[in-house]
């Protein structure tokens, strides 16, 4: 790397002053700006660093934006900031390209030193969307880090941030710490959505192993209570957090509060398939009879649950609160509740299909002949310790409307099945696509998004069979990041 050019952002002028003669005593050509320095003296500096007159400008509330030195190839972090813009703006400047300059280090004091600073959010910031814990991604090298680019920290750091990371959101007590700690360091009630949007929390942190009633019992913020459901909704919470369709959401903020009055067997066919889709959630099993006595049992604990069922009620609110996409119905032919580009685990999007025995489905395809569909799950990152030589099929978006999807190795383009895929629409059958990035996430497997209705375009090869499908509805520009990360030429 060329000769070392930093910026240092510290917390006040005498800061900034100290460390830039301190820098000097020690033979590091440095200098202090400050909100009140001049403009002449601001450009004067940016020259003197980019020439190597000097080796770092120390900065108060200056250089977050706005300006462009691609040369910088250090940062230091003396200030702390629980502002995640502020963060990835001063992070920003050293972020330009530059010829001969191949990486940028960050040295950051802040975090050792405050026990509170939250490694976390800041290292999920750096990477793309992803199902993975900011945990896991240390350990496994930043697999989703953006295309071009990688994190690399020392041992001691690394091991320093998951410690941090541990005791403070990736482990019971440090979210009973936080919670806590809440109303007086946010000055808000405490809600599971005030909880989760003043940190930043990635909802499913909290579902992982407990509830948010549970850990606000153990700080003794909540009385304590003891309900029927709460074990099996406990575990049901990360499947719940996925939820993402309006329609769904919509459906059972209307339906909980009255379970005591509803017959559900006169529910409508697309009200039943909404309702199977929450009580194969909740209880790992299909309603055969919706007037039998353990279905009715199960439900109505719901209602004899006040605590969990509330809990229940404003994990939902949230998650709807936050969609941030359009959805839509999607025709297949009969009335169906799924919705294009929204997340359902295998078992929802099945028995929302009609299909009752969702557990007997081991492979990623799916046929079903009543309602003349295919049905395509498609794990696109497939690491070997999950998968057989066998099942490592090549999929990948090739744009926003093409998709290349590689069959079952046993799948021959002469056979019974490769017909069908090739002939479906003479034949009048549907070609459903539902894509996930990994096998699991942070609260076990991982849901699938429901990209829609793919048509045959071509296909190369057999046994597999390499297919092009094309898409009814493009791929939105949030999905396609992840649907095309794995097109390496």
């Amino acid at each position: 790397m060329d000769t070392v050019k930093g910026l240092g952002f510290c917390v006040s002028i005498e800061h900034a002053k100290f460390m830039a003669e301190y820098f000097r005593a020690a033979g590091i050509p440095s200098i202090s700006l400050v909100g009140q320095s001049a403009d002449e003296e601001r450009r004067t500096a940016k020259k003197r660093l980019v020439d190597g007159e000097i080796r770092f400008i120390f900065v108060v509330d200056i250089y977050n934006e706005g300006v462009d030195i691609p040369e910088v190839n250090t940062v230091l972090f003396l200030r702390p900031t629980e502002s995640l813009t502020i963060f990835l703006q001063q992070l920003g400047r050293g972020l330009r390209l530059s010829e001969g300059k191949d990486c940028l280090t960050v040295l950051d004091f802040i975090g050792q030193a405050n026990r509170k600073y939250n490694f976390e959010e800041k290292f999920e910031a750096l990477l793309e969307n992803t199902t993975h814990s900011v945990q896991y991604e240390l350990k496994n090298g930043y697999v989703t880090a953006p295309k071009g680019c990688y994190i690399q920290l020392e041992k001691k750091a690394a091991k320093a941030i998951l410690d941090n990371i541990k005791s403070s959101f990736g482990m019971k007590s440090g979210l009973i710490s936080r919670i806590s700690t809440f109303e007086e360091d946010s000055g808000l009630p405490l809600t599971l959505a005030n909880f989760a949007d003043y940190y930043r929390l990635d909802i499913r942190t909290i579902y992982a192993k407990n509830s948010f009633s549970r850990l606000c019992v153990a700080v003794g913020v909540k009385e304590d209570f003891d309900e029927p459901v709460e074990t099996a909704l406990t575990k049901a919470f990360g499947r719940l957090a996925a939820i993402d369709s309006r329609r769904w959401i919509r459906f059972l903020l209307d339906l909980l509060p009255r379970l005591d009055d509803v017959d559900f067997g006169k529910l409508s066919p697309i009200e039943q398939r909404m309702l199977q889709m929450f009580y194969i959630t909740i209880w790992g099993k299909t309603a055969e009879d919706w007037g039998s006595d353990e279905v009715l049992d199960n439900l109505y604990s719901l209602s004899d649950s006040p605590v969990m069922l509330a809990e229940l009620m404003e994990l939902l609110q949230y998650k709807y609160d936050l969609i941030d996409f359009i959805d839509a119905p999607v025709d297949l032919g009969f009335d169906c509740p799924l919705d294009l580009h929204c997340t359902y685990t295998r078992d929802q999007l099945l028995v929302a299909l009609d299909f009752m025995n969702p557990n007997s489905v081991r492979e990623g395809v799916k046929w079903l002949p009543d309602k003349q569909i295919d049905v395509l799950f498609v794990t696109l990152n497939k690491s070997d310790k999950d998968y057989s030589p066998t099942t490592m099929y090549n999929d990948y978006s090739i744009n926003e409307e093409l998709f290349h999807w590689q069959s079952q190795s046993t799948t021959t383009d002469t056979g019974t099945v490769g017909q069908r895929y090739i002939h479906h629409r003479e034949r009048g059958s549907k070609v459903q696509l539902f894509v996930r990035e990994f096998k699991s996430d942070l609260v076990g497997a991982a849901p699938y998004t429901f990209l829609g209705a793919a048509n045959y375009v071509k296909h190369t090869g057999s046994r597999p069979m390499n297919i092009t499908w094309k898409l009814d509805n493009p791929i939105p520009a949030k999905y396609l990041k992840k649907t095309n990360k794995l097109v390496v030429g």
